[in-house]
């Protein structure tokens, strides 16, 4: 999800800055390859990743991911990195984002003085006071006005396997279930 430059809506980033093998004319290896060669090879390097558009990809569900897996582990290391190389105009993203259909998402999170958290399986338990949202991505062209909760209950995965239930409200919340919608394959 893009950054904001108010509370109603976000910024926009053009297509053209990202393309299907490269980030600011930098070459990324492919996707599906880059988490399993540092996987098995102690490959401990920053490694942002491509910022995938193509929405036949993003519009499938993602698979459930696990943290103990070292591919896995991998996967939401990248995509906090990635995120952390998009912080001037990202705000959140999600595995499929970077090529990697499984259940991860990263994102600032205010509650913790602007960190990244990285969750595995999030899922909403709870959400209340539906509101409309104005919002952007990296993965696809404008802005699309979307229902969105002040206040949602997840379930989910820490990084060191422990099942977690958190509040999270406003903006923070709004992050996440536009990352969750990743998950799922829907797109605003």
């Amino acid at each position: 999800m893009h950054r904001r430059v108010s509370r109603k809506c976000t910024t926009i980033i053009p297509k053209e800055v990202y393309s299907a093998n490269t980030v600011r004319g930098i070459d990324i290896p492919n996707c599906s390859q880059s988490a399993h060669n540092r996987s098995n090879t102690g490959y401990t390097e920053r490694m942002q990743r491509t910022i995938v558009t193509d929405t036949s990809f993003l519009s499938r569900p993602s698979i459930s991911a696990d943290p103990a897996d070292p591919l896995d582990a991998a996967i939401a290391q990248d995509l906090k990195e990635t995120l952390a190389a998009h912080r001037e105009e990202c705000v959140g993203m999600a595995a499929n984002m970077i090529g990697e259909p499984k259940r991860v998402i990263a994102f600032v999170d205010e509650g913790l003085g602007s960190a990244i958290t990285v969750m595995f399986n999030p899922q909403i338990t709870a959400a209340d006071g539906e509101y409309d949202a104005c919002e952007g991505c990296l993965s696809l062209h404008g802005e699309r006005h979307t229902p969105r909760f002040r206040r949602i209950e997840v379930d989910y995965t820490t990084r060191k396997g422990r099942a977690r239930h958190a509040t999270f409200a406003d903006w923070t919340a709004q992050i996440i279930q536009h990352e969750i919608d990743h998950c799922n394959g829907v797109l605003i």
